[in-house]
């Protein structure tokens, strides 16, 4: 008799073992019929799985319509999808052997392998498409089945397909005594596929699909090895969901960062310099100086102190905080003195000897900095302490390196060298509530100048059964709890999630969703007793005996390269004249006016307003074209008239008309409030109340 508990905390009781499926049933039929899967004790199974012991179920629905799908539902549906391309695939191409095909973010993808003399293009997604459509209409259901280990890789080997033998040897080398088979319809009559599942009740569920595109890929990732065909596709609930979703992919292409910064000029990346390392040219640096600007007025006035530190550190510092050599993977090679490398080559040290020896500390180096914190923590550590001085706060844009997979890089969004907006926070236990609440007030106000009103708030916590953490235990509650209580008093939704945690503490990060529905994750504040800890710090405290402070990490814009990134893509290039790398641009109507437009660009710059003028020999048209390309907020035109009454037509991006002269010491005042303010379009408003985009 299982005791089912629902997620709203109620039960229900069964005479025999009953399935999800059977439960939902018993909710009620419009739940049965959206159901595709369950949440079984926090897996995800099939509906027809049978369940004996007492269990929590939570019921996984397809939402249809301008409802989201839950991401959970949206596995199911795309893992569901790369069986029914790969078997569409594989009627087309009988040949073809499949490797896998998981579902991943925004869609999913099957890898196989293409004998000789087969080739699919980009030309063939119809076909496949087509295929898919037929298997769905089919409505066959999707039935598993279990092997023993053995009994299954015997069969897998006389089937003589490699890629799947060695999938079952992997599972079974991870502990797997069965392997399990989808059909999608009856097994031995129907097609199948080795899998785990788990899937939706039968292909009708899939809803709507895409095939995507199309790229090459190896076998486990090797590029010495096989050579296999990558089909990537999405699907989703329904066609208004997936059309939503296309659009949302047409419109990231034209916001994509990589392309706008081309066009503005505002950064490179050069293969003589590196993959990953940004080159910021003038207008994007622009934009970078003002951000930095922003955010440093705000920590000056939470009483911040401004430091600098080197970009390589000893790798002892970097020992001691844990960072080397538990993630060297994503680290540049430690840097070795020439003296004792000379001494080492000396001595016949081969390379894996000398990678021992650097781990152990037999051999000292010197490292690119992978985080600042620990060269913060030395300047902590560099005088004596008293409570009275405490909380300490440092901040610095500090410059930070990872080695990054090439494969991995993207644009600005993914880098090899990039700068935190960082702040370390060392204080007593008593100050952590103020203190992280402080931080999150940067936040806040980063999102509130910047107009990014929709951000929800996730909570890292420390995963229990993982040993990726380091620490006591009793501290990390101490540090979660702070974090957990400074995000319920922020007001706004947040999620406390399992796993998420630094290696060295509980962490808040920040989700913000963009002009087009994307999340990014950007801003992060984290609480950490543990390298306090490990570098021995101390402050003496009232009853003048030593303490241990608790020291705060914060970057509220994450990384400048990232965020500017966001930004780049949230705005579509077109940014607030305040962060704009030109804030307004002169057009005289004729050489009759240059004179005047002279003097304009002067007045504006007076005002410490970034003013460009074109005074070329184009016709105004174009003139007032290339600006828009370049996204400049306000243009002005200047002619004779406007010389004799000391006015200026002002046109704004965006607005597809000119919206009339205004007194020139009007638009200068106004156009100077905006941008000391910081705020977005209130030039226009100001002058142009009546004014609209087009």
């Amino acid at each position: 008799m299982p005791t089912i508990q629902l997620p709203d905390g109620s039960t229900r009781q069964f005479d025999e073992p009953v399935t999800p499926g059977q439960v939902a049933e018993s909710i009620g039929p419009g739940l049965a019929a959206s159901a595709i899967g369950a949440m079984v004790d926090g897996t995800m199974t099939d509906l027809d799985v049978p369940i004996a012991e007492d269990a929590s179920i939570a019921i996984i629905t397809a939402r249809k319509g301008e409802s989201e799908s839950s991401d959970d539902a949206l596995w199911l549906i795309r893992h569901s999808a790369a069986h029914v391309m790969a078997e569409a695939i594989q009627r087309l191409w009988p040949d073809v052997q499949l490797v896998y095909g998981p579902p991943v973010s925004g869609g999913f993808y099957y890898d196989m392998w293409l004998p000789e003399g087969n080739k699919i293009s980009s030309e063939d997604f119809e076909r496949i498409e087509a295929e898919m459509k037929a298997i769905v209409a089919e409505d066959r259901p999707f039935t598993r089945y279990d092997m023993s280990a053995t009994e299954g890789l015997s069969k897998l080997e006389s089937e003589g397909n490699k890629y799947k033998v060695d999938n079952a040897q992997r599972a079974i080398d991870g502990g797997s005594d069965e392997l399990s088979w989808y059909a999608t319809g009856n097994p031995g009559d129907n097609w199948e596929d080795l899998c785990r599942g788990p899937h939706v009740p039968s292909t009708g569920r899939i809803g709507a699909f895409k095939v995507m595109s199309i790229a090459a890929s190896h076998w486990h990732g090797d590029s010495s090895s096989d050579q296999l065909t990558r089909i990537y596709g999405t699907a989703f609930t329904d066609r208004k969901q997936l059309k939503r979703h296309l659009k949302q992919l047409e419109e990231a292409r034209k916001r994509d960062h990589r392309v706008i910064g081309k066009q503005l000029s505002l950064f490179t990346i050069d293969d003589a310099v590196g993959p990953g390392l940004i080159l910021w040219k003038p207008a994007g640096s622009i934009v970078r100086q003002e951000l930095q600007d922003f955010i440093s007025l705000y920590t000056r006035r939470q009483g911040y102190d401004q430091v600098f530190t080197p970009h390589i550190g000893r790798l002892e510092l970097y020992r001691t905080s844990g960072h080397f050599p538990y993630y060297q993977d994503s680290q540049y090679p430690p840097i070795i003195e020439r003296d004792q490398m000379a001494i080492l080559a000396g001595e016949g040290c081969s390379c894996g000897e000398l990678s021992n020896r650097l781990e152990s500390g037999d051999v000292e180096g010197y490292l690119l900095k992978p985080m600042n914190c620990p060269h913060h923590i030395r300047i902590y550590a560099s005088e004596p302490r008293s409570y009275r001085d405490l909380p300490v706060r440092l901040a610095e844009f500090g410059t930070v390196y990872r080695h990054e997979q090439s494969g991995e890089l993207s644009g600005m969004l993914r880098v090899r060298g990039f700068t935190q907006d960082d702040g370390h926070l060392f204080c007593t236990p008593e100050q952590i509530g103020e203190e992280v609440q402080g931080c999150l007030e940067l936040v806040k106000i980063i999102f509130s100048t910047l107009g990014m009103d929709q951000y929800r708030v996730r909570v890292g916590l420390r995963d229990p059964e993982s040993d990726k953490y380091v620490g006591d235990p009793d501290n990390w509650k101490l540090a979660e709890t702070a974090c957990i209580e400074a995000a319920e008093a922020m007001g706004v939704p947040f999620d406390a999630e399992a796993g998420e945690a630094a290696f060295y503490g509980p962490k808040i990060d920040f989700v913000v969703r963009d002009a087009i529905g994307r999340d990014w994750q950007l801003g992060t504040v984290q609480v950490d007793y543990n390298l306090p800890e490990r570098f021995d710090l101390s402050y003496i405290g009232a009853d003048n005996t030593a303490h241990r402070p608790v020291m705060i990490h914060r970057a509220p814009f994450g990384s400048m390269e990232r965020f500017i990134g966001f930004l780049i893509e949230h705005f579509a290039g077109a940014f607030p004249a305040w962060l704009s790398p030109e804030q307004v641009r002169v057009l005289p109507v004729s050489d009759k006016s240059l004179e005047y437009a002279r003097e304009v660009q002067s007045l504006l710059r007076a005002e410490d307003l970034r003013a460009g003028l074109d005074a070329g020999d184009e016709r105004l048209n174009a003139k007032v074209r290339s600006a828009a390309e370049k996204k400049v907020p306000y243009v002005l035109v200047v002619g004779p008239r406007d010389s004799e009454n000391r006015t200026v037509s002002v046109r704004a991006h965006g607005i597809e008309r000119d919206l009339g002269a205004v007194p020139l010491d009007d638009f200068l005042a106004s156009l100077a409030s905006e941008v000391r303010g910081r705020e977005h379009g209130t030039a226009i408003s100001t002058l142009f109340p009546e004014a609209a985009p087009a």
